[in-house]
C-alpha cells in the first residue's frame, strides 16, 4: 500500500494507538488522537509521560489505526519530532495545540484562554509522526 492512500484513510479518522520503544526494547502503546497534517501525524502529548521519554530517546514510532467494521487497518511507522513543550499561553506551540485541538475535535474551546493556561499547567507539546511506511489492508 503507499503511502498517500494510507494517509487519506487515516486524515479521515482521528484515534489510533502509539507504539514507543521502551528503554528495554519492549513496545508501549497508548491511545491517543491525531490529526494529518502536510503528509505528517501530529499528535498532543505531554512531556515527562513514558511515550514521551520513549519518544525522546528513540524517535521511532508507530501509529496503529483501525476500523472494526470495514476489518479495516494501517500501522504506520516513522521517525517523530518534538516541538518544544508549551512554557508559555502565547507561545508557538500553543498556537499550535490550539490548531490541533480545533482540528480534532471539529469545534471551538468555550474559553482559549483556559486551553491555552491548562496546555502549560500540563506541560504539553506536539509530536509530528513523518512515515516511512505503512502496512494494513483498507476494505470498504
Amino acid at each position: 500500500m503507499d503511502l498517500d492512500t494510507a494517509l487519506d484513510w487515516a486524515a479521515a479518522r482521528s484515534n489510533g494507538v502509539l507504539i514507543t520503544i521502551r528503554r528495554d526494547g519492549r513496545p508501549q502503546s497508548s491511545d491517543i488522537a491525531y490529526r494529518v497534517v502536510d503528509g505528517r501525524i501530529e499528535i498532543s502529548v505531554t512531556d515527562g509521560r513514558a511515550k514521551t521519554n520513549n519518544l525522546k530517546r528513540d524517535p521511532r514510532a508507530v501509529l496503529h489505526i483501525t476500523d472494526p467494521a470495514a476489518w479495516s487497518y494501517l500501522s504506520i511507522d516513522g521517525t517523530v519530532e518534538l516541538t518544544p513543550t508549551t512554557a508559555d499561553p502565547g507561545d508557538a506551540t500553543a498556537d499550535a495545540l490550539v490548531e490541533y485541538f480545533r482540528a480534532v475535535s471539529g469545534k471551538e474551546h468555550p474559553d482559549w484562554d483556559e486551553y491555552r493556561q491548562a496546555m502549560v499547567d500540563e506541560g504539553r507539546l506536539l509530536i509530528h509522526l513523518t512515515p516511512g511506511s505503512v502496512v494494513g489492508q483498507i476494505n470498504g
